[in-house]
């Protein structure tokens, strides 16, 4: 694996697992020119109340690349990286906010402007590495396989239509891309998602604050794939140089339950506190157990997670203790 020498793409590249791929191909491989394409955020917001662009400058900070702001639904927009010839382009912009009830603005924005993307990367010869998700599977029992998917939302639905129009595009075209499930993931660089942070972040945001952690009733039984960026990052950077097409679960083949986290928190911490447990509200449209199966990803990507949930969340600590210090207090 080698990015020296090459100029690479980032899409939603001051998000959460954007922002930690450039950074990352900066420092690990100093003659490579990342680009990163971001709409930042401009304060307006969905009908939920959450914003419609979580890029943040801050994620950023260190970053030496070129930076453009950028709508990816803006023909305008997208036209001005033609000038540019990428290497390789990490697609992560998207509407990630599971609760975004409209399904016009979620298929335009995930599907229409990734259909663009593709075609960027066929006139440049670029390699396409995309964000998908585990979102695809809905409420299935796990092991979740792809190949076998059941939406229960429009982000998901969009998802899966974005990894049926890469893969009908990959075999058209014959150009590599790579779509990949991320499951449930946390690390450095995801306060500014609000509201739809992990809630790794947000139990120890918590119980930093001196509050009892706050989880959903049998929060011992509800269970999640829970990955830690470093890899993720990890699988994007295997699949741009793999050479293979086609769509990849990126977990770590363990579940674990919410109340481990802030059991794993607490211990890390020293708090010795009662939790607090509420109500689900959620429960019709909640995935209560996400496992990811990564057999293939392992095989044909060279994938191996390096990372439990405990070693995670100790790798993480710091940076939750900074945004408590920085951004709470």
């Amino acid at each position: 694996m080698d990015f020296n020498g090459k100029r690479i793409l980032v899409t939603g590249g001051a998000g959460f697992i954007g922002s930690n791929i450039a950074l990352t191909i900066e420092r690990e491989f100093r003659e490579a020119e990342v680009v990163v394409f971001d709409r930042f955020r401009d304060g307006s917001r969905f009908d939920n109340g959450n914003l419609t662009s979580l890029g943040h400058f801050k994620n950023l900070i260190g970053f030496r690349g070129e930076v453009i702001a950028g709508d990816i639904n803006n023909p305008h927009d997208l036209s001005s990286l033609s000038d540019y010839r990428f290497d390789y382009i990490f697609h992560q912009a998207a509407i990630s906010d599971t609760t975004v009830g409209d399904q016009k603005l979620t298929i335009a924005t995930n599907v229409g402007a990734f259909k663009e993307i593709v075609r960027m990367a066929v006139q440049m010869g670029a390699v396409v590495v995309y964000a998908s998700s585990a979102s695809v599977y809905g409420k299935l029992p796990p092991p979740h396989r792809v190949g076998v998917e059941a939406p229960a939302n429009i982000y998901g639905f969009s998802k899966l239509a974005m990894d049926n129009l890469a893969m009908k595009e990959a075999r058209r075209l014959g150009i590599p891309i790579v779509g990949l499930r991320y499951f449930n993931v946390y690390g450095p660089r995801e306060f500014y998602k609000g509201k739809t942070a992990s809630m790794v972040l947000q139990f120890g945001l918590q119980l930093l604050k001196g509050e009892r952690a706050k989880l959903f009733e049998g929060s011992d039984r509800i269970k999640r794939d829970f990955i830690y960026v470093d890899d993720v990052v990890q699988a994007n950077l295997l699949a741009a140089t793999s050479g293979e097409s086609g769509v990849f679960n990126v977990g770590t083949g363990r579940a674990r339950s919410f109340q481990e986290i802030v059991d794993i928190l607490k211990e890390l911490l020293g708090i010795e506190r009662e939790d607090e447990y509420i109500p689900n509200p959620y429960t019709k449209q909640y995935q209560f157990f996400t496992e990811a199966d990564i057999e293939e990803t392992r095989e044909r990507l060279g994938y191996e997670p390096r990372y439990s949930l405990e070693e995670g969340i100790r790798a993480d600590l710091d940076y939750i203790q900074q945004i408590y210090e920085e951004e709470i207090q």
